[in-house]
This record gives C-alpha cells, structure tokens and sequence, in this order.
C-alpha cells in the first residue's frame, strides 16, 4: 500500500505540473489560433479517441448500463462545463489569476463533503474556508482589465465556476472508482464531455485557424502539448491519485499549478508582478494549509467521495 501512494502522489504532482504548463499554452492560444469553446471541443474529442483506443489495449470491463449512463452525464456537464468555464475564463483573465482559483479546488471539496456527504466541519476548516474565499475576493475586486486581461473580473468568476465544477468531478469520480476501473470511468466521462462539446460547437460555430492549412509549426506543436500531456497523460493519472489518496490530498495538489503557471507565466510575459494577486496566493495558501492539517487531525473520516 506504501508502495501505491507513492505511485499515487507522483502521479498527482506530474499531472499537476501538465495543468500547470497548460494555462500558459492554451494563453498562447486564444483566441488568435483557437476559441474557447473550440479549443474545449478539441480537448474533450481527442480525449475521448484517446481514452477509447487505450482501452482497446487493457483488460475489457463489463460496466452496467446505469453506470454507462451516469458516466457519460457526469462528462457532459462535470467534465466538459469545467473545460467551458475553465477556457473561458482563461481567455479574458491572466494564466496566474486562474490557477489562484483552481488552487480553490480544497474548498470546495470540503464544501460539498459537509453538504452533501455529512463530513464534520472543524473551527480550523472553517477558518480555512474563509480565509481562502477572502484571497479570492481580493483578486477579483482589485485586478484591473488591460493587454493581458480583456475582462478580469468575469475572466476570474469564471475561472471560480470551473474550479467548483472540477471539485464536483473530482468528489463523483472518486466515487464511480468504486465500481469501474480508471480506463472504462474515462473512456464514459470524455465520451459524455465530446458529445456535449459536439452539441455545443453545432449551435456556436467552430474555430481553430491553428487546425487551418498550411499549418503553422509552434502554435500547432503547442496544440499537440495541450491534447496529449494535459488532457490526456494528465487525466490518465488523475484516477490513480484518486484511488490511493484522501480527496483534499489530491485537492491540494492544486498547489503546483499555481506554482508551475506564476513562474512560466512571468517567464513569457502573460503576467506581471502585483500586490493583489500576491495577498490572495498567500490568502489561498494559507487557506489550504489550514484544510489540510484539519484533514490530517481528522483521518478517521473516510472521504465518500476528487
């Protein structure tokens, strides 16, 4: 079991730093080579190929049909209405604004285990909770719009939708582990996330001038990046983390995309150093912190649900 979580927490941080690497490349992206909801339909599409043609290649599962179903709702509206909002919002806020959200993901997980899954709120969680929504406010209220941020405030509403909606996979993911094996619950979710996306894009149009002849060498490389490592490697290792780690744990590895996209993010210039987003980085770490050791001091609750 040692041996597992190891296997576990390796698997989380790679997949993190992909997400982390992603917000600076789909940045790169929109909107000149991709919009939004086209690059949402790439990714939820090629996923969906990706995870059907692994699972040609691994031990076929027998999964009911009301599973079947349940999967494919929770990809409609968990996996890919996170990929909506999540582009969206990346697309009219900076790369680091959008990880200080999706750094929010403990949160909610613990939210929805109080609500929904009776978990016992601590004094400690609570403070957490809101010490985290206060860094959140912060970068809200006082990031202005400018070159690099079209609409800053609802770019980073947004981007607190799609950390709530990924909280919300995450808790029912790790549910479904229960019952399937990691392939079959990702070969379900993606097909669900490509049939909403398909849906979608037939009302709103397609447009990807990277995919358009004659192709353009980088934007087209990094397109590449963004389909194999985090869409595909990163949501492969995603279940392993799920199966052998708490629930927060694996929340809080939201921890290195915040780390990964500041530093690339000020590396390429898609951002620049200022106070705000400083006071809510620390606001949200402290706020994780807080979660985490109250988790820690709480081990014998076991997580129904990342």
């Amino acid at each position: 079991m040692q041996n597992k979580k190891i296997e576990a927490n390796l698997s989380m941080a790679l997949s993190k730093i992909f997400n982390g690497l992603n917000m600076n490349a789909l940045k790169y992206l929109m909107p000149l080579w991709i919009s939004p909801l086209s690059g949402a339909t790439l990714r939820c599409t090629f996923g969906a190929v990706a995870f059907w043609l692994i699972g040609c290649f691994t031990s076929k599962e027998k999964v009911p049909n009301n599973v079947k179903v349940k999967l494919i709702l929770l990809g409609a509206f968990g996996l890919y209405g996170f990929m909506f909002f999540y582009l969206i919002g990346l697309n009219k806020t900076t790369p680091v604004s959008c990880s200080i959200f999706t750094s929010m993901e403990p949160i909610w997980v613990f939210l929805i285990m109080v609500f929904f899954f009776r978990e016992k709120p601590t004094t400690r969680k609570i403070l957490g909770i809101a010490v985290g929504f206060s860094g959140a406010l912060v970068c809200i209220l006082t990031q202005r719009s400018d070159d690099l941020a079209s609409d800053a405030m609802m770019g980073n509403i947004f981007c607190m939708l799609c950390s709530l909606l990924y909280s919300i996979y995450l808790v029912m993911s790790h549910q479904f582990l229960n019952k399937v094996g990691s392939i079959a619950l990702m070969k379900y979710a993606f097909l669900g996330g490509a049939l909403m996306s398909l849906i979608v894009s037939s009302f709103m149009g397609f447009d990807a001038k990277v995919l358009i002849p004659p192709l353009e060498k980088i934007p087209f490389l990094v397109l590449m990046f963004v389909l194999i490592f985090p869409t595909t490697i990163s949501y492969l290792l995603l279940p392993i983390g799920l199966k052998y780690l708490n629930t927060t744990v694996v929340a809080l590895y939201g921890y290195l995309i915040l780390i990964v996209a500041t530093i690339t993010s000020l590396a390429l210039g898609q951002d620049r150093f200022n106070w705000p987003q400083t006071i809510a980085m620390i606001a949200i770490c402290v706020s994780m912190y807080l979660v985490e050791g109250a988790e820690r001091k709480n081990k014998a609750t076991t997580p129904a649900a990342t």
